[in-house]
């Protein structure tokens, strides 16, 4: 086991500490005083606090701003508490202005000590978030101030580290505060007039503190009806709709958004141009798994010596690719336009385009849906490198197509899609070269996990060129790549596998103002910037994964048929992910890559797997289990499994992080024997024994002995 404890922990520490202390502190002077008066002489002394500040009124007024600011530039969260008492002392009419000015002062110079001490460390590392948040900040801002749902002095310090003016920063504070702070100031006036106990059931006091309750959602909702309002005033919004959401993409996405409609009994309209299913089913996790099957029993073929076995098994490619097209159809027809229909799904082949946030135009015709989803997926990406048009170039759509195997296959990509084709062709027989431009392979990895991909590609026979990249290519039906090293690959076909780009283009998005450099943008609720159109799947360009999409399209489907009423942050909390390479990769949550570049403190627990009873009997190459926690404590924080089977392996560590359950819970489950499972078991074993406090042991050591006298 290794520990990794980040640099500020001893700052985040005694922070800590310091807030407990002062925490402590307020509570046991309040219980002192609640000791030490009854609620009779608590009233009283109210009443004679109002009765001063009536008598020396510049002076009340004075302290009461001054301490006001001092509290909000300090950031301590008691901003609601002094709103409250400045209405109890001062009235409504000028605890209102006394209340507003003061919180706008001290929260600008809360905002001003957060953007120079703090600004550019947080920079450094958060940039490129902190640029996607100033998008429209002073709109945000309004926002934020009038749904109090998140507490002034953290909308202080997160501005603070934002670019946004001084002067923006305070009238828009102070605007948009206004309403939560006459209501504060109201309910704190009402409160003040109490005089006896019962006076606080009094219908003025009730309903003041009922307007304070419903004042976050009452400016949610105004604020949304207005957004929307000011929105979609370009358009003329129809009477009523053909269907309670259309959407466009018959992939994993589009697939779940509709089946989520039709199930809920709402009508749904599915638009798809190509084949339904999308690139999961044709081009995508369906035939390249189907591949890599085959090319793993052609490699078990070859290897089958140390299990008692003779002979081999010679790959027929166009036998290969004959049962990719096979296992396609036969999978195909889970996502079937007969299959949608049956569900209730009206399915409309053919192109749509948006014409306006209501209306789709598709083959010929018009149709209205009071929400719209994108799923329109994504495309291989093309790098601009001159002559690859000319090499005819194959991509994770187009190689099934194949029916002779390529005897020199080139791979441009050292992903999970680049990784994956680059062993399958080689074991089934195409001499394989993959040329990838960062250091190592899976770069999104920790280097460990790139080494392991490496070594099991070249233990199979793939050429590989890390740190370089194609300048050119030259020929036609022969080419040659010459790479920025020097070096010159003759190849007969080439696989570009460089990434997947969304597909945007087309649709009517441009025309509509939904996408930002060329990328649709949606909030945490998968809504674009119209009210009534959502996005999901590939098209986001983030977790292009089918089983995100479908959770995607789950997210969006949901939040568009609630209209507002409830929506959900289309949030993916122990995100799982495969490569399919032999061993498999499987990973959820934190890399020890990730944890360093964010400050996360933690340990590592590493069970490998060499010596696990199943490895063994499976023949299993070297391979291992990465858990990640804070340190001393059993929560998993990430894992990382390098094996055959670490995909099914994950399961159990992913259904743990997703709801919260540790390594102790792993432990205390019995798990079959002997099974891949059990490995989780036995990591867990692990952590406990090294976490066993030694006093324990001692003194479990003292009562045996006794026992045996």
């Amino acid at each position: 086991m290794t520990r990794y404890l980040a640099r500020d922990i001893p700052n985040r520490f005694a922070l800590a500490l310091a807030a407990l202390v002062l925490l402590v502190g307020v509570g046991a002077a309040t219980f002192g005083l609640l000791g030490k008066f009854d609620v009779a002489q608590v009233l009283a002394y109210g009443s004679n606090m109002q009765r001063w500040s009536q008598t020396h009124p510049v002076v009340a007024a004075a302290a009461y701003v001054l301490v006001y600011v001092v509290t909000v530039a300090l950031s301590l969260p008691l901003a609601s508490i002094l709103t409250a008492l400045g209405g109890a002392t001062f009235g409504l009419w000028l605890g209102v202005p006394l209340a507003a000015s003061a919180s706008v002062a001290g929260g600008t110079l809360a905002m001003l000590v957060a953007r120079y001490g703090l600004r550019d460390i947080v920079q450094r590392r958060f940039g490129d978030r902190l640029r996607v948040a100033e998008t429209d900040i002073a709109r945000t801002l309004f926002g934020l101030r009038l749904v109090p749902v998140i507490p002034f002095f953290v909308v202080n310090l997160a501005m603070g580290l934002t670019t946004i003016p001084v002067f923006t920063f305070a009238w828009v504070s102070l605007l948009g505060q206004l309403p939560a702070t006459t209501l504060y100031v109201n309910a704190g006036r009402q409160l003040g007039g109490v005089a006896k106990p019962g006076d606080i059931f009094s219908l003025p006091v009730i309903v003041g503190l009922l307007a304070l309750a419903a004042l976050p959602f009452v400016a949610k909702a105004a604020q949304t009806w207005w957004t929307a309002r000011t929105l979609l005033r370009r358009w003329t919004r129809p009477k009523s709709f053909d269907c309670n959401l259309a959407v466009i993409g018959g992939g994993s996405a589009g697939l779940v958004a509709a089946y989520l409609t039709a199930s809920a009994r709402g009508r749904a309209v599915l638009i798809e141009e190509g084949a339904m299913g999308g690139e999961c089913l044709n081009t995508g996790c369906v035939p390249s798994k189907t591949l890599i099957r085959s090319a793993k029993l052609a490699k078990d073929g070859r290897t089958a010596g140390p299990f008692g076995l003779a002979g081999r098994l010679e790959p027929d490619f166009g036998a290969v690719m004959a049962r990719v097209a096979w296992v396609i159809d036969r999978v195909a027809p889970h996502d079937s336009e007969e299959r949608y229909r049956a569900l209730g799904v009206d399915v409309i082949k053919g192109r749509a385009f948006v014409v306006d946030p209501w209306t789709v135009a598709v083959a010929g015709r018009r149709l209205t849906a009071r929400r719209i989803v994108i799923a329109t997926g994504a495309s291989p990406s093309m790098p601009a490198i001159p002559g690859l048009d000319v090499v005819a170039p194959l991509t994770s759509d187009t190689l099934w197509s194949l029916t002779e195997r390529p005897p020199r296959l080139l791979v441009l990509g050292g992903g999970g899609i680049g990784c994956e084709l680059a062993q399958a062709f080689a074991r089934l027989g195409s001499r394989t070269t993959l040329v990838e431009a960062k250091a190592s392979l899976l770069a999104g990895e920790d280097p460990e996990v790139g080494e392991v991909a490496r070594q099991a590609l070249e233990d199979d026979g793939v050429m590989i060129h890390l740190g370089t990249r194609v300048t050119r290519f030259e020929g036609a039906t022969v080419g040659q790549a010459y790479l920025a090293n020097g070096d010159i690959i003759p190849f007969d076909r080439v696989v570009v596998a460089v990434g997947r780009t969304p597909r945007v283009s087309g649709f009517g998005l441009e025309e509509l103002g939904l996408l930002e450099d060329g990328k649709l943008v949606v909030d945490a609720s998968l809504r674009t910037r119209l009210p009534s159109i959502y996005a999901a799947g590939d098209v986001l360009g983030q977790l292009q994964f089918t089983h995100a999409a479908g959770r995607y399209g789950w997210y969006a489907a949901a939040n568009a048929l609630l209209g507002g009423l409830k929506s959900w942050r289309a949030t993916m909390k122990a995100f799982p992910a495969v490569f399919y390479t032999d061993p498999e990769i499987a990973r959820v949550g934190l890399t020890e890559r990730e944890a360093k570049r964010t400050g996360v403190a933690y340990e590592v627990t590493r069970f490998d797997l060499g010596e696990f009873d199943r490895a063994i009997i499976e023949g299993a190459g070297p391979g291992f289990i990465k858990v990640l926690t804070p340190p001393g404590k059993d929560t998993i924080l990430g894992v990382t499994i390098v094996s055959g089977h670490a995909g099914d392996m994950l399961t159990e560590f992913t259904l743990a992080m997703r709801h919260g359950l540790g390594l102790k819970a792993i432990l205390a489950t019995i798990h079959p024997y002997p099974g891949w499972t059990e490995a989780a078991a036995s990591l867990a074993g692990q952590w406990r024994r090294a976490h066993v406090p030694t006093w324990t042991l001692a003194l479990s050591a003292w009562f045996l002995r006794r026992q045996r006298g």
